[in-house]
């Protein structure tokens, strides 16, 4: 691993333990060239995903960018970490295990809406606010008003 301090190639692990949800290794590292301490996580990848967008185009998945769209829709929401990770790492595991390598971005999108709707109706109607592309306020408040409709 890489010193990100000094670029250094040869740094050393200190300790190594799994992380409270077990989804991931946490690393201490060391590097002797500039003596700088850091933390690496390791995580299992079952296989190499495509996300294929609406206009055809194909990039590689990334879990980062799944994570920040999530992180944006909850912002200044009474929501834990821990149940957000737990979520994250929930749907990187069914997009791996679905036998798909090419996954539609539909398909990553309606898998977050439905995770959120479960976890805070603000953050799911934040996230379908940019997902469905709304236009026109009246486009927000059509979707409002059938998730007020279902929940009665």
């Amino acid at each position: 691993m890489r010193c990100p301090f000094c670029g250094a190639d040869d740094t050393q692990v200190k300790d190594s333990r799994p992380t409270d949800d077990r989804g991931a290794i946490r690393r201490r590292r060391y590097c002797p060239n500039c003596t700088a301490r850091f933390t690496t996580f390791e995580r299992v990848q079952l296989r190499e995903l495509t996300v294929v967008k609406k206009d055809g185009r194909r990039q590689p998945f990334d879990r980062d960018k799944l994570a920040r769209s999530i992180y944006v829709a909850i912002r200044k929401r009474p929501v834990e970490p821990d149940r957000v990770e737990r979520i994250i790492n929930s749907l990187v595991r069914q997009l791996e295990s679905s036998g798909e390598i090419d996954i539609p971005s539909d398909m990553i999108g309606g898998l977050v809406m439905e995770a959120l709707s479960s976890l805070d109706q603000v953050a799911y109607i934040r996230f379908a606010s940019v997902y469905r592309n709304f236009r026109e306020a009246k486009d927000f408040g059509e979707f409002v008003g059938r998730i007020a409709a279902d929940g009665e």
